[in-house]
């Protein structure tokens, strides 16, 4: 884990209120792993005490990228800072996704919305090309899409209101899928907790392994202040698990979904 202030390189929109933030941060970018995330805070925001998580999406030579979608205060500011402005990360934090072996079983990617940015570097690095669904309410909820197929994947999406692709949620393609041939499969899941519960019940069902990056409120980001802990099974029961730490990315067999009353 490093602590670093870092000079963003490009801040553009991608669509809609979805922006790609380049940053120049060369040991990050070095020792980034699919799956893991940065813990980011604007500096010139001095009321704003605690950082936000960002999924790594890109590492390439010197610089790392994040996506992130303009909800609050903190990222309309953001949104607005442009190349040679500084930012504060820490990184790269978290436990990520295990990379296919080359030869293994065919990965089958599930993201909704900018869970997509989780993605790209499990997909860049794999040397087993699959399949990634992709949903999103409307089209413009839908990214990296080309990049993804500049890769070699197999991209299908589904849009909720129709506008793009499939008209539905992004489980009913990748059931599909699985219903034409199980065996020699395994699901990675990023986005709403919903889905990644209806992705586990899914793989449970067809019997394939699933991982999932849980999507979880983040404070401090580096396991101290247990705001982001779940439910995961042990060999004598159940406890609580950082999904900072110990997560973000769980098999999915260990999630409990429900606390045993």
């Amino acid at each position: 884990m490093l602590e670093r202030t870092v000079q963003i390189v490009s801040n553009e929109r991608d669509t809609d209120q979805y922006f790609r933030l380049v940053m120049r941060a060369p040991e990050l970018a070095m020792a980034a792993q699919p799956g893991q995330f940065v813990h980011l805070r604007v500096m010139a925001m001095k009321d704003a005490l605690l950082r936000r998580p960002f999924s790594i999406y890109q590492a390439r030579g010197e610089n790392l990228s994040v996506l992130y979608k303009t909800v609050g205060k903190g990222t309309d500011v953001l949104a607005r800072m442009g190349p040679g402005e500084e930012l504060s990360l820490i990184g790269p934090l978290g436990h990520g996704f295990t990379v296919p072996k080359a030869g293994g079983e065919t990965p089958l990617l599930v993201a909704g919305g900018y869970g997509m940015a989780a993605m790209y570097m499990l997909a860049e690095r794999s040397p087993q090309k699959g399949v990634v669904f992709v949903g999103g309410r409307r089209r413009v909820d839908i990214l990296c899409e080309d990049e993804f197929r500049k890769l070699g994947w197999d991209v299908r999406v589904t849009t909720e209101d129709g506008s793009y692709g499939e008209k539905g949620i992004v489980t009913q393609p990748l059931i599909a899928e699985l219903r034409r041939g199980a065996a020699g499969r395994k699901l990675f899941a990023c986005g709403p907790t919903a889905m990644l519960k209806a992705v586990a019940k899914i793989a449970e069902e067809f019997k394939v392994p699933a991982e999932l990056s849980m999507d979880e409120h983040m404070c401090c980001g580096v396991g101290v202040c247990l705001t982001c802990v779940i439910p995961v099974k042990t060999a004598d029961g159940w406890e609580y698990q950082r999904t900072c730490t110990e997560g973000p990315v769980f098999d999915s067999r260990e999630v409990l979904w429900e606390v045993p009353k």
